[in-house]
């Protein structure tokens, strides 16, 4: 990829350099429990980064991480000391249209780190845009859709909870497809909490279930043929990320099409399920990938392999989903949808105007940049002092 993703005019490029990157931690409560194989959160936590440039514009990004370390070895802790101590230093004083020379960098001053360097760099997409006047996706190579079919996740626990909370959403026209997040409770309760969610869904939704790495080898050969006849499309991350071949042997056996997760976080990650077979469909996450540049990388080696394109998420605000939506804009098949639904969790967006979700779908936002602006009422009321 060229070193400088837009050439500017030489009467802007002395206005472009980043003078100032500040990272503010907040923690927005969730309308309900989300309850994942190995934690729960009822507040959702973010960095959010925003990037002046010398001409006054500010670039903003956010970084996402789920009840601390434990979806990752990132804390939202960790990511603002490391971009305040380590990464933002790198960027000062350089152009904002350099952005895959910024990445190197940023990998120059700290290995992955990936959702902080994510952060940054959408920040510096979001202010080019709003320099030149144009979309992100215009950067990253144009639009080939406007919208993506959007799932909601079902992750609470208590099917009776969770059927209401889908009819709710059926009946609005917002989701007709649901993710159930399995792995806490013992297989026998979560297939028939699985089989009992189907029945009152039955032929009004699809379901895919995600066991966040819960299982070995043997629980998922039992399950999965029960995962097909219950009627799941998809399963997400069935063994822990180091597995991948025993992901593979899965895959080579399983009636129901398998999805990677925590075991891609790098275009060699891809390369490696890629060559083993071992996955139908991949989840791209900006936290994983380091930024959109990354996410594309991962993205054409994954399509290269016939492996199918998902989008997904880490319960972002209208700030993250934006900057998904605009790397998930240009790619050539989103054939699995996403589930950036993360703004609806939340009792109050972080943005003045949020993401618009209408006929089952997410709809990429207009306007320079990443398309949204910062609310600074909510920030400094979520913001943690």
């Amino acid at each position: 990829m060229p070193d400088t993703v837009l050439a500017l005019p030489a009467d802007l490029r002395r206005d472009v350099t980043i003078a100032e990157i500040t990272a503010t931690i907040v923690d927005v409560p969730t309308v309900r429990r989300h309850k994942l194989s190995s934690l729960s959160v009822t507040a959702q936590s973010y960095v959010i980064v925003e990037l002046r440039l010398g001409n006054g514009v500010i670039g903003i990004g956010e970084a996402a991480t789920l009840g601390g370390p434990r979806w990752s070895e990132e804390s939202v802790e960790a990511i603002k000391a490391n971009i305040d101590t380590y990464l933002a230093p790198m960027l000062i004083g350089q152009p904002v249209d350099r952005i895959a020379a910024a990445g190197l960098r940023l990998d120059e001053a700290a290995k992955r780190n990936n959702a902080a360097k994510g952060a940054l760099e959408s920040a510096m997409f979001d202010a080019l845009g709003q320099t030149l006047g144009v979309p992100a996706a215009d950067l990253l190579g144009g639009v080939v859709r406007d919208r993506i079919p959007v799932l909601w996740t079902l992750a609470s626990g208590d099917p009776v909870q969770e059927i209401e909370e889908a009819e709710r959403k059926l009946a609005a026209r917002l989701h007709n497809i649901f993710k159930i997040k399995i792995g806490a409770q013992s297989p026998r309760a979560d297939m028939a909490r699985l089989a009992r969610i189907a029945a009152a869904l039955e032929g009004r939704a699809s379901l895919i279930v995600d066991a966040n790495q819960a299982w070995d080898e043997t629980i998922s050969l039992h399950c999965l043929p029960q995962l097909a006849e219950i009627g799941v499309t998809l399963v997400e991350q069935p063994v822990p990320a180091w597995n991948v071949a025993g992901l593979a042997r899965l895959r080579a056996r399983s009636p129901v099409p398998l999805m990677a997760d925590e075991c891609v976080f790098s275009p060699q990650d891809m390369q490696h399920v890629a060559s083993l077979a071992a996955a139908d469909v991949v989840s791209l996450k900006l936290v994983k990938h380091a930024g959109l540049i990354g996410l594309q990388k991962v993205a054409a080696i994954a399509e290269a392999a016939g492996i199918g394109l998902y989008g997904g998420c880490l319960l972002e605000s209208s700030v993250g989903a934006a900057a998904h939506l605009h790397a998930f804009a240009g790619l050539r098949s989103m054939e699995w949808g996403c589930e950036h639904f993360g703004p609806q969790i939340l009792v109050e967006d972080l943005v003045e105007e949020p993401l618009r979700f209408a006929d089952f779908h997410i709809h990429l936002p207009s306007g320079p940049g990443l398309g949204v602006r910062l609310d600074r009422d909510r920030l400094r009321r979520f913001a943690r002092h």
